[in-house]
């Protein structure tokens, strides 16, 4: 009951300068918005760039070998397709592999040059990288050296505005040779895990990569593991399968699990960077809050005063300034939660962005904004409680 009395005395207080209030009350709102805005804006930019990752599964790793030197003799003593093939049998925990090539001639389609990257892959590869068919069937190993591709959605969209005939079964030349258009891939997630967009590709069967360009090497490995694999040791094991035919290769991996587990060290990172800088902001309203209960303190002399000369102690003079520093903070960080997970939603909307609702920052808010209410509130509270009774009721 009595807390509740000091409650309502404070915002009778607080209400009679509403004007000085409300600037108290600004500082902290401007600082916890900008706090919450920040760390919730950076989590969810953290999600989007680490949603490429969830969609096609954490256990991936990528492989790129090349020759140190391309010019010497060891250029021609690398893995064929047949040896790629077999790395699934080095280790249990490999599920599935898929080796493939890149090309880029030129793209030709009634006449017409259309922008396009040729992916000679396996099979394999739709299953790993998820990729969804929107019309017809993906390339097989069977086709082997046949002239058939599947395309991607961008791909599709550019021959529908030169041709209204559905692509499939439609021919398009790749360099020299023609080929014919067998299937149609869904709209693709673009990931920076594999080299190429598959939107923007024309997937070929990997033999017949060769046949676009005599100098068409594989030079990468998408590989599908199983969960829970110690990833370390599957590269060791894939390093020295590679070495055993020739030293003289260049290898470089890439885990999504090692991807990801940085991505979230320096999501930390930056999340903290960001809530020091809304701090800045958050200890400039407190140091507002202290000034304006100074300032209280000092026009409230003479009620300070009478409330000693009526029986109050000089605990219940700290603790009613205490809770009006309080109640400043709390209600300027409440509203400034409000305004802070607003503006991440603007953000996140203009960024086009997944907007995700986070409890962490407004809870970081809240405790925030009312320590800061109680760590810059005690000394004024503090002041106020030893004042002189005798000479409060003197005061003007």
């Amino acid at each position: 009951m009595e807390l509740w009395l000091q409650i309502k005395d404070a915002l009778a207080s607080l209400l009679t300068a509403k004007l000085r209030t409300l600037l108290a009350v600004l500082g902290i709102l401007i600082g916890t918005a900008s706090v919450v805005a920040m760390v919730t804006s950076g989590e969810i930019a953290t999600q989007q760039a680490l949603a490429q990752f969830k969609t096609l599964g954490t256990d991936l790793m990528a492989v790129n070998f090349y020759i140190k030197d391309p010019q010497s003799e060891h250029r021609n003593k690398t893995l064929n397709l047949a040896a790629l093939l077999k790395l699934k049998t080095i280790n249990p925990a490999i599920k599935t592999i898929a080796p493939y090539t890149m090309s880029f001639v030129p793209v030709i389609y009634q006449g017409k040059r259309v922008n396009a990257a040729i992916v000679g892959a396996t099979q394999q590869i739709q299953t790993i990288l998820k990729i969804q068919l929107a019309a017809g069937r993906f390339i097989s190993d069977f086709d082997g050296y046949q002239h058939y591709c599947t395309i991607g959605s961008r791909i599709a969209d550019e021959m529908r505005k030169d041709d209204a005939k559905n692509p499939v079964g439609q021919q398009i030349q790749l360099g020299k040779q023609i080929y014919t258009v067998i299937g149609i891939a869904k709209p693709w997630l673009e990931s920076a895990f594999f080299n190429q967009n598959i939107n923007d590709s024309i997937i070929i069967p990997i033999k017949s990569s060769y046949l676009i360009n005599m100098q068409t090497r594989i030079h990468y490995l998408v590989i599908s593991l199983y969960p829970h694999t110690n990833i370390d040791d599957v590269e060791t094991q894939i390093r020295k399968y590679f070495y055993d035919y020739n030293h003289h290769v260049n290898l470089f991996f890439r885990s999504a699990k090692k991807i990801i587990n940085s991505m979230k060290k320096q999501s930390q990172i930056y999340t903290l960077l960001l809530g020091l800088i809304g701090s800045i902001s958050l200890l400039v309203g407190g140091i507002g809050v202290m000034n304006i209960m100074l300032v209280s303190v000092t026009e409230r002399k003479r009620e300070i005063g009478i409330r000693m000369a009526i029986g109050a102690t000089r605990r219940d003079i700290q603790l009613l300034f205490l809770t009006e520093a309080v109640i400043l903070a709390l209600f300027g960080g409440v509203i400034g939660i409000l305004i802070g997970i607003f503006a991440s939603y603007l953000i996140a909307h203009f960024a086009n962005w997944h907007f995700t609702f986070f409890l962490l920052p407004p809870m970081i808010g809240f405790i925030v904004s009312a320590a800061t209410g109680i760590f810059f509130g005690f000394y004024p509270a503090y002041k106020a409680s030893r004042l002189d009774p005798i000479q409060t009721l003197r005061a003007e």
